[in-house]
């Protein structure tokens, strides 16, 4: 059986068993995960290439830092409205829209000697990066039958720890070897070159027809789907008050010139983590899930009590990492299984949460650290950890049922 563009087949009876024989559809959900990876990459880069870009656009590096700050403001503010008003339109243009949105921003900010045309050029980027969140976890799920859902995810999402461990580290090499524009100007290039094998291999799918469509307030009233912002909120919240500031924390324990080394533990672990979470989500998610969570508390229990203990600093990192890489694809199948056929809008309100944590954890975080110091941050992170694993485990009958 090849891939079609008739969505019908991937859904009834016949095409459900085909599909399953035939394996998941690998190559369009790379093309999801390419997706995934240029969407972070876009994000975080300017944070490696502070002095560069602020040199060149004769800008403070605390003003060079908004390019981060606006970006995730265009995902948090326009999100939801996005997904509620295209919910009728084909999940494949509104795809490549996104594409299209990705090549232009960042064409832009490539060639831009503004300041000011740079900064709505990131927020451009950040819508695009919101609309395609929401669509990623559905787009995959749509693709194979109930059995596969959260191995598509799995494979949809791998971009995102390739980004963090992989990209961003070579994009900044990059950016200091042959400039931070011609950077820019080769993300623009791999998404042209995405915009192709989207076209070409992807399959298309049909919007909500009008007696179908979901509102946000019918949406979040769904049993189970509070359950799951709530945690998502909370986990995020916890990993992204240790990540931001990281390397104050790992200074704070003496061992500030191995932070790159740290990092990079981090992210090849938390590929391990996601190859776990594809290989078993479908059958195991609720366990994972509440692992996943007990893994980060124990990683910041020790990483509280073992600032004094080089090894013990490591072996909390790869716990972290093997809790953190599956995080989103065990929160997205959460999200897809409760949700049903309202997906698109669920998964444009985890994104948003989403944005929401990456913002508060950077504020939290700032706090903590100017008050109490970096030592304050494992126990803080332990107290958000334990609140959401109640939550998860309270969440038994929707949200996070056993398989």
């Amino acid at each position: 059986m090849t891939e079609t563009t008739e969505p019908r087949s991937y859904f009834d009876e016949a095409g459900r068993a085909a599909f399953v024989q035939r394996g998941l559809p690998v190559g369009s959900l790379l093309a999801l995960a390419v997706a995934g990876f240029i969407t972070i990459l876009t994000e975080a880069l300017p944070a490696g290439l502070l002095p560069q870009i602020s040199g060149s656009l004769l800008v403070s590096e605390s003003l060079t830092g908004q390019l981060v700050t606006i970006y995730a403001l265009g995902s948090l503010l326009t999100v939801i409205p996005l997904i509620a008003l295209t919910q009728a339109v084909r999940r494949k243009p509104l795809l490549l829209i996104a594409l299209a949105g990705f090549a232009i921003a960042n064409t832009v900010t490539a060639l831009s000697t503004s300041y000011v045309l740079t900064m709505m050029a990131r927020f451009v980027a950040g819508v695009s990066a919101g609309l395609l969140w929401a669509l990623l976890a559905g787009y995959a799920a749509r693709m194979v039958p109930d059995q596969l859902k959260g191995r598509a995810i799995a494979v949809a999402m791998i971009g995102t720890p390739l980004a963090l461990s992989l990209g961003i580290p070579a994009g900044t090499f990059l950016g200091t070897l042959i400039g931070w524009r011609s950077c820019f100007g080769l993300m623009t290039a791999m998404t042209l070159a995405l915009i192709m094998w989207v076209l070409i291999k992807l399959p298309d799918f049909p919007g909500q027809a009008d007696g179908r469509r979901h509102s946000l307030g019918e949406v979040f009233r769904m049993p189970g789907i509070r359950s799951v912002l709530l945690a998502t909120l909370g986990y995020m919240l916890a990993h992204n008050i240790l990540y931001t500031y990281i390397a104050p924390f790992v200074s704070a324990a003496r061992m500030v010139e191995q932070t790159a080394l740290i990092l990079l533990v981090f992210g090849l672990t938390s590929l391990v983590s996601i190859w776990i979470a594809g290989a078993l989500v479908d059958r195991h998610l609720r366990s994972l899930t509440l692992a996943s969570i007990a893994l980060f508390a124990v990683s910041a229990l020790v990483l509280g009590i073992g600032t004094d203990s080089t090894s013990a600093v490591y072996a909390a990192i790869c716990l972290w990492g093997l809790a953190y890489g599956g995080a989103a694809t065990l929160f997205a199948t959460s999200m897809t299984r409760v949700a049903g056929e309202a997906t698109d809008v669920a998964q444009s309100m985890i994104v948003t949460v989403w944005n929401i944590a990456i913002a508060s954890g950077g504020v939290l975080g700032g706090i903590l650290l100017n008050n109490l110091g970096a030592v304050a941050f494992p126990w803080s992170v332990l107290a958000l950890l334990v609140g959401t694993l109640a939550v998860v485990w309270a969440a038994r009958a929707h949200g996070f049922r056993s398989s």
